[in-house]
């Protein structure tokens, strides 16, 4: 086996995890019980608020109304959502994988209009999946886009992945003076 290889194979899972995860299991020991409430627990009551509108319109019945105005704005807003997503993961897989782009910022491509388009991309497809429960009349499903929305651009998406990424790319701070925080919206000047 070559040496390289032999070093991928003896590495810690631990050692490729979210940069989040591997705080919480260096601050709090043992990590399987921190993890099965903050990790485990916690994610699981927050997907069941965020998916209230896929239960819903899975409950509910569109019949007829699959032409309706917010069963098409909803799934035009989905589309665009999922493609958002899509693009930017793409266009920023492709930009680390480039070596020469180490150290530096993305600001090409979908990312020239907001600095984080796969969270963006998110937010459209969750407001999206509430139009179509709404069409159901399940309109108190709402509660789950509006978490997801707080969760994308304040805590655990953009809101977290600002607070230490300018530390880390130099230049980034020109980036941020220059491109939208979350909303997609053309570049400020030069």
């Amino acid at each position: 086996m070559p040496q390289a290889a032999r070093g991928r194979a003896q590495r810690h899972p631990a050692a490729d995890a979210d940069r989040r995860y591997q705080k919480i299991r260096a601050n709090h020991p043992p990590f399987w019980i921190k993890s099965l409430y903050v990790a485990f627990g916690f994610q699981a009551g927050l997907a069941w608020i965020v998916s209230l509108p896929v239960q819903a319109g899975i409950q509910g019945s569109v019949g007829e109304s699959w032409r309706s105005p917010l069963v098409v704005a909803g799934s035009v807003l989905w589309g665009i959502g999922l493609a958002f997503e899509t693009v930017g993961d793409v266009q920023l897989a492709r930009f680390k994988r480039d070596v020469e782009s180490k150290g530096r910022v993305l600001d090409r491509g979908l990312w020239r209009y907001t600095r984080h388009p796969n969270y963006f991309g998110d937010f459209l497809v969750w407001w999206g999946l509430f139009l179509i429960a709404a069409a159901t009349g399940a309109w108190w499903t709402v509660i789950g886009p509006v978490v997801m929305s707080v969760l994308l651009i304040r805590v655990s998406g953009a809101g977290l992945l600002e607070r230490t990424i300018g530390e880390r790319r130099p230049g980034y701070a020109d980036y941020v003076r220059r491109t939208s925080g979350f909303f997609p919206r053309p570049p400020k000047g030069p």
